[in-house]
């Protein structure tokens, strides 16, 4: 047996998972598990830590090695882990010479833990480039920029990941253009602070050129998504792209976090509640049928009952579709983690509220796509993806493929169609 590489958290961190099961394997590592963790909660680092334990009792002689952001934040926790066999940095785990240290460390043994290097010191983001994906995933996800060079006080993962950096734009193109070739049917741009892509780059383009260019130069790419962004920095070219090119699908994920200005003040975010209001309906115009989701935390330290409605309404004044809620989570070493904290039990009711507010609102787009026909991306034979990112069931379809479907109606969670034919 080889090397077993667990995912935990973000779409960086899927990409990053195929580079590490690469090189690791080009080393010559055998009956290692490697551990590419999270850190955005204590949640998501709990996670981690259970499933170093399942898997030591499953594989006892397998060897673990535990990397990603919650190595480079918690290097010594995860250290001191009698089932763990090495600790590797976020940025080091993307070299080659690191697995093949790690191989000569591991075959040596009782040698230093924590290989783990300075990450506010990495400048530069280098590319990798993938042929494909060992799992076969219909949806890819091409890395285009790290790291963030903003500080909002609930946030750990930039001490994680580093300061921002950016792959060139021809890097960029030539990943895409080689899974588009691949026949991957659905490409996703993806990053910590995507919406910064550029700035360290000379001539400082942004991600909407970037996009443009994508889709400029790779007319092979059926389907281009971005992931998360942070709409105040979103730039001209980019709400060009939405509005004019349809194979940039019509879907947005917000970075919001709260609906309350006092509250966005304090977690040091860089728009308001009006600025989240505004873009919305900017891109509703330019796209009328878009889809919308947003992360939003519920029980920031401070908020009260009359902040937190604040967020519960910018669900239906901004038109989300999908929301994304995170119970705030203290993360040590963050400002945030040392404001007055909202007790616990009126953390989790928040949260449940705002799911139920979230899943009011994606109902009601799932009776509106009734009578709609949409080009539906097949995930697996039970599940399908359409344009605007709503689930779709399925019975039996063969993955990847991009099928034409009529949607007659919905289950509740997902929507229903009838007949179909390739795309």
């Amino acid at each position: 047996m080889s090397v077993d590489v667990v995912t935990f958290g973000c779409r960086l961190n899927a990409f990053e998972s195929e580079v590490i099961a690469r090189e690791a394997e080009r080393a010559g590592l055998t009956d290692t598990i490697v551990i590419n963790s999270c850190a955005v909660t204590n949640e998501a680092v709990a996670q981690a830590r259970q499933s170093i334990r399942r898997l030591k009792r499953e594989r006892p002689g397998a060897r673990i090695v535990v990397t990603g952001c919650a190595a480079q934040t918690q290097a010594q926790t995860f250290a001191e882990m009698a089932e763990v066999d090495r600790v590797v940095g976020n940025d080091d785990k993307m070299r080659g010479e690191t697995w093949r240290a790690t191989r000569a460390a591991l075959d040596v043994g009782g040698s230093e833990k924590i290989a783990v290097a300075d990450i506010m010191a990495v400048r530069e983001m280098a590319p990798h480039l993938l042929q494909g994906f060992a799992k076969g995933l219909p949806r890819v996800f091409v890395p285009v920029q790290n790291g963030c060079d903003h500080r909002c006080t609930f946030c750990i993962i930039p001490y994680g990941r580093g300061n921002s950096r950016s792959v060139p734009m021809g890097a960029v193109v030539d990943q895409v253009r080689a899974l588009a070739e691949r026949g991957y049917a659905e490409i996703v741009l993806t990053g910590v602070d995507l919406t910064s892509y550029g700035a360290d780059l000379p001539g400082a383009p942004k991600l909407g050129m970037l996009t443009k260019q994508v889709l400029r130069h790779v007319p092979e790419v059926k389907r281009l998504r971005i992931s998360s962004i942070d709409s105040i920095e979103v730039d001209r070219d980019l709400l060009d792209v939405i509005a004019a090119d349809a194979r940039l699908m019509p879907h947005l994920h917000l970075s919001l976090q709260s609906g309350d200005d006092l509250i966005l003040k304090r977690m040091k975010r860089r728009h308001s509640r009006k600025d989240a209001v505004a873009f919305c309906a900017q891109v509703r115009r330019l796209r009328p049928d878009i889809a919308l989701g947003a992360d939003i935390i519920a029980g920031f330290p401070t908020e009260s009952e009359a902040m937190f409605m604040r967020s519960q309404e910018l669900v239906e004044e901004c038109g989300l579709t999908f929301l994304h809620v995170f119970p705030y989570s203290p993360r040590p070493g963050t400002p945030a983690a040392r404001m007055p904290q909202v007790r616990g039990e009126a953390i989790k009711q928040r949260a449940r509220r705002l799911r139920a507010t979230g899943e009011a609102a994606l109902q009601r787009r799932l009776v509106s796509e009734t009578g709609s026909t949409r080009q539906v991306l097949i995930e697996s034979a039970t599940q399908g993806r359409t344009e605007h990112f709503l689930p779709v069931a399925i019975n039996g379809e063969v993955p990847g493929v991009v099928l034409t479907l009529a949607i007659i109606g919905h289950d509740g969670t997902r929507l229903i169609s009838n007949c179909h034919r390739p795309a």
